[in-house]
């Protein structure tokens, strides 16, 4: 197996491994013990950092309890696979800089942000002039879409809910479900702060449900997306749930 499969194949695991904790059909997602128990530490490791901030949407959304030694482990893997640079990969960028942000403030280590710069030129990822090129932008930058973060990005997303659904529906027509879920992602997130939105998401993600595949990436894109339509606008994800 090459090391792009192996990646791959490590990463749709753990991405099903926090759907499960998501879901509450599975136990707790434990980093750590995922990384020690892979035959293939590397990969594993790689999958810790293609995840970034969605490995942490079950402490997130749902309030479970987050391990010291799970932050130890997504510190190793930005040790093993360094945070993108900042010009050159702005997109990418803001997914490291995001799980940084994450991982300092559920860890309680403040030093940690500085595992991923935060990148000073976002202008590109915050243009919506060309809707049909800033939506796919905004498709790659969905794991961003989560409660505790706010930014540039989101700033944008609230100016932008006319071509992020514009994109959605682009998306389905092309039948790009795995873009599509993450712009209805956004489109959750939108209404969870109680945006009037000119699609409704709960429609759009049912569809991308129904036709879109079950892939375990798409499944969890889905799965948060729907933690936040479920919850009563301007109140934490949790909340819903308690």
């Amino acid at each position: 197996m090459s090391s792009h499969s192996a990646f791959a194949e490590a990463a749709d695991a753990l991405a099903g491994s926090v759907l499960g904790a998501l879901s509450g059909t599975g136990g707790a997602v434990q980093p750590a013990r995922f990384v020690d128990d892979a035959p293939d530490t590397l990969a594993a490791l790689a999958a810790v950092r293609v995840l970034g901030a969605d490995l942490f949407s079950p402490h997130l959304l749902t309030g479970q309890p987050f391990e010291t030694q799970d932050a130890a482990v997504v510190a190793k893997a930005f040790d093993a696979f360094p945070a993108s640079d900042t010009t050159e990969e702005p997109v990418v960028a803001l997914r490291d800089h995001a799980t940084a942000v994450l991982l300092a403030r559920l860890s309680g280590d403040d030093t940690l942000r500085a595992l991923a710069a935060e990148p000073q030129d976002t202008a590109r990822c915050a243009d919506a002039g060309d809707w049909s090129a800033w939506s796919v932008r905004m498709a790659q930058l969905a794991p961003l879409a989560t409660a505790g973060l706010d930014g540039p990005v989101h700033e944008a997303a609230r100016r932008g809910a006319l071509p992020l659904s514009r994109g959605v529906s682009r998306s389905i027509l092309r039948r790009d479900f795995p873009t599509a879920v993450r712009l209805v992602r956004w489109l959750a997130w939108l209404r969870h702060e109680g945006a009037a939105l000119p699609l409704d998401p709960d429609i759009a993600a049912e569809h991308v449900r129904l036709v879109g595949g079950a892939g375990p990436r798409t499944a969890l894109d889905l799965a948060i997306a729907r933690h936040f339509l479920e919850s009563r606008p301007g109140t934490p994800p949790e909340a819903a749930r308690t």
